[in-house]
């Protein structure tokens, strides 16, 4: 059957986020004539964005002996959405789908302002029904609550919905304990960053609407 909505994880799913943080590095790494080796590091405990900036820039400056203020560091980090970019075939995705009738979501961990931003910034923001950020509603994947919040706000059931998302827990068994089938797209945590280029492309292949 069908689904009659589908739920999207947002960083590494719809939003390219191993490319903007390439760029935005490309730019940092430039800015404060930071070493050669620091921008990999950065990118090891950045952990696909599960670590806090606040832990990761700090352990930098130390283990680079860097004599920048973590600060300054971090205070640049907080515009790194300025080089979001959507992962390849997203837009094609999300419009095929909603003229198929489908009810789109995202449902994202992380703070509000940033993953509005992000985005807006991808020309996401008009694709898609609902978005469910979890500072925002004070849930976090995998809560299963953050999955029910979600299909309540489209007006679904989990047996009717889909989930697609790039974490083997916050979108395959997270979404599993509500009901909903889930979609894994190995675009960062099977791949080392490598994205597969027409992964999301063939989605409506994979959930029977091709």
């Amino acid at each position: 059957m069908s689904p009659r909505a589908i739920l999207f994880d947002l960083d590494g799913t719809l939003h390219d986020r191993a490319a903007t943080l390439r760029a935005w590095l490309a730019e940092h790494t430039a800015r404060f004539a930071l070493p050669d080796g620091y921008a990999e590091r950065f990118v090891e405990l950045d952990d696909f964005g599960y670590r806090s900036k606040t832990e990761v820039v700090p352990q930098l400056v130390n283990e680079f002996g860097l004599t920048h203020d973590p600060q300054a560091l971090l205070d640049h980090y907080s515009g790194h959405m300025a080089h979001a970019v959507p992962m390849p075939h997203a837009h094609e995705v999300l419009r095929e789908l909603r003229s198929r009738g489908v009810r789109l979501g995202v449902v994202t961990n992380g703070w509000a302002a940033v993953q509005l931003a992000c985005l807006d910034r991808c020309g996401l923001t008009g694709l898609v029904d609902d978005v469910v950020i979890s500072k925002a509603v004070g849930l976090s994947k995998p809560d299963p609550r953050i999955y029910e919040l979600a299909l309540a706000r489209l007006g679904v059931a989990g047996a009717e919905t889909w989930f697609v998302g790039d974490s083997p827990r916050n979108d395959v068994w997270g979404p599993q304990q509500v009901g909903v089938r889930a979609a894994y797209l190995p675009t960062g945590h099977g791949l080392g960053g490598e994205v597969p280029e027409v992964v999301l492309k063939d989605l409506w292949g994979v959930v029977g609407l091709g």
